[in-house]
């Protein structure tokens, strides 16, 4: 068995860094897991679908109570750089639509719900990394009523990047930065519980949480999903939605055989002989959206129990010290997700939400889509497709030579978007400069060999290819 000097090691390093102890506790445990090789597998046979289910429409039905408003705290995952995109700042402060940005579609959706209802709450409050606070905070700053005049973020915690070989911390004295990652956003629970957060938020009244991704404009902290969840009496609750094809690659809810449960299964933890029943999106047809709400006495509860941590199931990604170098040292980084606490608590449910609540920007293809008619600003201030969408969005494929950059979208298609709202799919090879008034209807493709960007036309693209 591997000796506990690696650990002892990377403990040591996360004091001297002054970590707080429920982030200790956490990696000890996901440091255990990694040893024990416990890959969490679930296999087919020790779960069921994830019947029963019910419907936002449904139960958010419910007679909405906006006093709860008061009791709840609204937190937004931005501890992401747009690295992706090839940002070196925050994610959320990308302009989205209209010169605004996630941020401040984020705060103007707060101060909606506070205005609507005449209520002082929802509190608010982000999860943000070393790299994104000073930026988003100097953002918010426009918005002065956003905080009534307490802090606006908590900082995520960061763990050590280990050997691969013998699980010690890795040293990279050239960059001693690049010696730590991001513990995944199962860290929200051992951030909430070292910064304090967690007991002033008990404290100040705060009884309900919800939690979501920044980049995803449409979750937002629903009225009557409030008012369910409080009624419910759960302590845990996951917005769900319906897998389509495009989704049968990504994780799914079910409930475990043994205890009846409700699971999260990742891809990591399907057995290769399983992965047919995993894609099969007739039999698991829900996907965790990463909106979830929580009980705040029963998490202190559950984190008491559990030494500080939950007992969350582990990721562990295999990379290289220096992400741009592959030929660095090959490390583990040990994650967990949030969402994953669905089964730490005997009462969690999950509600299946529209796809509307669900519109998450990880590409500039994406980007594209939400910039263009096809996403409208609602009254509340989510984005959502038009109606006349059917809740499908478009299929946009920017080549990444060209387009993966913000820089390279915005060279092509400047601060707007073609209009997408009848467009079924487009695809963009080459570098092409689109003028205003691109119009793409049905299915559209745009061709370019050259070196020099080809020039788009304002006009109708209806089911055409386009060459220059």
């Amino acid at each position: 068995p591997m000796d506990e000097r690696g650990l002892e090691e990377a403990l040591r390093k996360m004091r001297k860094a002054n970590l707080p102890a429920a982030a200790c506790a956490s990696f000890e445990r996901a440091w255990h897991q990694a040893v024990s090789g416990d890959a969490g597998l679930i296999p087919e046979a020790t779960i069921e679908p994830a019947e029963g289910i019910p419907a936002m429409d449904e139960v958010a039905a419910t007679a909405a109570d906006p006093a709860l408003f008061d009791k709840l705290c609204v937190i937004k995952l931005n501890g992401g750089l747009g690295t992706s995109m090839g940002l070196d700042k925050a994610k959320s402060l990308i302009p989205v639509k209209d010169g605004l940005t996630f941020l401040d579609f984020i705060a103007r959706q707060i101060l909606w719900i506070r205005q609507r209802h005449e209520t002082r709450g929802p509190r608010f409050l982000l999860m943000d990394s070393f790299s994104t606070s000073a930026d988003t905070l100097g953002h918010l700053s426009r918005y002065p009523d956003l905080s009534h005049g307490a802090p606006l973020d908590f900082l995520q915690n960061k763990v050590p990047k280990l050997r691969a070989a013998d699980l010690h911390p890795v040293e990279w004295p050239r960059d001693p930065e690049l010696e730590w990652c991001p513990p995944g956003h199962g860290d929200l629970y051992p951030s909430l519980l070292g910064s304090g957060w967690l007991d002033r938020l008990a404290a100040d009244g705060i009884e309900y949480l919800f939690v979501s991704n920044s980049d995803n404009l449409g979750a937002t902290a629903d009225a009557g999903l409030l008012a369910y969840f409080a009624q419910s009496g759960l302590s845990f609750l996951m917005e769900v939605a319906e897998r389509t094809p495009s989704d049968r690659k990504g994780g799914h809810l079910a409930r475990r055989k043994s205890d009846g449960r409700l699971v999260l299964r990742e891809v990591a933890q399907c057995p290769e002989a399983d992965t047919a029943s995993f894609q099969d999106i007739a039999r698991h047809r829900y996907f965790n959206t990463n909106t979830l709400w929580l009980r705040v006495a029963d998490l202190r509860a559950a984190l008491a129990e559990h030494g500080g941590a939950l007992p969350l199931p582990l990721i562990k990604n295999t990379k290289t010290v220096d992400p741009r170098d592959a030929a660095s040292a090959k490390v583990l980084q040990l994650e967990t997700a949030m969402g994953a606490a669905i089964e730490c608590f005997p009462e969690s449910g999950a509600v299946l939400v529209p796809r509307t609540r669900f519109a998450p920007v990880k590409t500039t293809s994406d980007l594209l889509a939400l910039r263009s008619d096809a996403y409208t600003v609602t009254d509340d201030q989510r984005l959502e497709l038009v109606p006349e969408r059917n809740g499908v969005p478009p299929e946009v494929v920017l080549e990444d030579r060209y387009y993966k950059s913000l820089a390279g979208l915005e060279a092509g298609f400047g601060k707007s978007a073609p209009s997408l709202r009848h467009c079924t799919h487009l695809r963009v090879t080459g570098p092409w400069r689109f003028e205003d008034g691109v119009t793409c209807e049905g299915s559209v493709k745009f061709t370019h060999a050259g070196a020099r960007p080809a020039v788009a036309r304002a006009g109708i693209y209806r089911d055409v290819a386009a060459q220059a």
